[in-house]
């Protein structure tokens, strides 16, 4: 059995099968997922796991080389916000200012129709949803 790292076992298989330039989202609870995308459910109850602490579980494991965010995000959840812009920071050295910003339609349509997985957490903060698109360790 792990004992570090990601243990749900879906979740460990699709991050080690992510290739240069695949798109995954990490989602809250409510965002609609298209059939055909792979879901990646670790929602347990109202607010378990929080959408920071899966993405900061996800940040340790890979490397992103781009970020997506509804531009709602900002003003309708600051304080979400400002944690994503700590972790992105932390773990992959991102900044605000290299961060994406497209419409929560833009960001349904283009991103989570096409992404390759989808993580739903327990999250009720309303627009807690990012896309990363994956990097090279090179």
């Amino acid at each position: 059995m792990k004992k570090t790292g990601i243990l749900n076992p879906l979740l460990s298989y699709e991050l080690a099968e992510l290739g240069h330039k695949d798109v995954f989202v990490i989602a809250d609870a409510g965002l609609p997922i298209p059939e055909g995308v792979i879901r990646v459910d670790v929602a347990v109850a109202p607010g378990i796991p929080r959408f920071v602490d899966v993405l900061e579980a996800i940040l340790r494991e890979v490397v992103v080389e781009k970020v997506v965010l509804a531009e709602e995000t900002k003003r309708v959840s600051p304080e979400l916000y400002k944690e994503i812009i700590i972790l992105l920071d932390k773990y992959q050295g991102i900044k605000e200012e290299d961060i994406v910003f497209v419409t929560h339609e833009e960001f349904k349509r283009k991103y989570v129709a096409n992404a390759k997985f989808v993580v739903r957490t327990g999250e009720f903060t309303p627009y807690a949803n990012i896309a990363l698109v994956s990097g090279v360790p090179f």
